[in-house]
């Protein structure tokens, strides 16, 4: 049975007029945008979901997100092509496949970086620094912080705490401990998840792809996972818990919900296997994907059921 060869592995001329818009399209990684969707946090439980003008903002500060992250991919394909070659998944990413040059690459990345800044510097002088916060991040990530065990688990985790607190900012609005405590423990889940795929996927290549690899086993992992899933479920629990009398007390209804997605998502990377990608298994998985769905429609109404209600009554 012959390997399924996927359309990267083909050889195409690297010339810049060569190149099909698709590649460039998945070079820039769009379903990893859906991580930027922690800005609007913010606006929903700050209780400004009603309030046009805010809410436009948010919107704006997730396409200046998206802009800020689609360079970031890039450059960090480009400094990772021969490493990510050795990746079964990662090595029809467009620049490992040769599809995309490096040069025109990083032109292109530093396109889209000058209009997520100047977005965000339209925005707010504080929502600037939120993305330069972010750059500063995730070049020190690329270039240094992912060769050490562990630190670069917290600087993954960092990037979705900076997502969720520039929706804060955005719209100045005090930033809800809870939410970036919660965001952080949720984050590092995952970020656990995905090395442990990848120790998994490479075995014996996996410190030739990621030094910081080798340091690590899957037991190891598996007990730290088990400790951010209890410490989760434990801080969105206390969250609910004292968040009244800001929220109606019924936002402790959401709590199954979580607790039910961070089981299934552990039942995917444990039992399944999978994990490499979060935003494939949001996007493919259809419970994962429910329950993230039904607990933000859910929250939502909890939290806006005051304004609902009058729309709901008849008269």
């Amino acid at each position: 049975m012959s390997e399924r060869v996927s359309p990267y592995d083909r050889v195409v001329p690297r010339g810049w007029a060569a190149l099909p818009l698709w590649a460039w399209i998945v070079a820039v990684r769009p379903r990893q945008w859906t991580k930027n969707g922690l800005v609007f946090i913010g606006v929903v439980f700050s209780l400004s979901l009603t309030d046009p003008g805010l809410l436009a903002r948010s919107g704006l500060a997730f396409v200046a997100l998206c802009l800020l992250s689609a360079g970031t991919y890039l450059i960090n394909d480009a400094i990772d092509a021969p490493r990510d070659r050795l990746h079964p998944v990662k090595r029809h990413r467009p620049i490992a496949a040769g599809l995309i040059a490096p040069g025109p690459a990083v032109a292109v990345a530093s396109l889209l970086l000058a209009a997520g800044l100047a977005l965000a510097l339209v925005l707010s002088r504080g929502f600037l620094l939120v993305g330069l916060g972010y750059l500063a991040l995730t070049a020190t990530y690329s270039v240094w912080l992912k060769r050490y065990p562990l630190i670069d688990v917290f600087a993954i985790a960092t990037g979705f705490v900076l997502r969720a607190a520039g929706g804060a900012v955005v719209i100045d609005v005090p930033i809800s401990p809870w939410l970036l405590f919660c965001t952080l423990l949720g984050a590092l889940l995952i970020a656990l998840g995905k090395r442990r795929n990848e120790l998994l996927t490479l075995e014996r290549e996996a410190s030739a792809h990621r030094a910081s690899l080798a340091a690590l086993t899957v037991e190891f992992l598996d007990e730290l996972a088990l400790l951010m899933a209890a410490c989760s479920i434990m801080a969105y629990s206390l969250y609910t818990f004292f968040a009244h009398p800001y929220y109606p007390p019924w936002l402790m209804l959401t709590i199954p919900l979580v607790i039910y997605g961070i089981f299934r998502y552990l039942y995917l990377v444990r039992v399944q296997g999978l994990g490499g990608s979060p935003e494939e298994l949001l996007l493919r998985d259809r419970p994962l994907l429910g329950v993230v769905v039904l607990w933000g429609l859910l929250s939502t109404l909890i939290l806006y059921a005051d304004r609902l209600l009058p729309y709901l009554t008849l008269r």
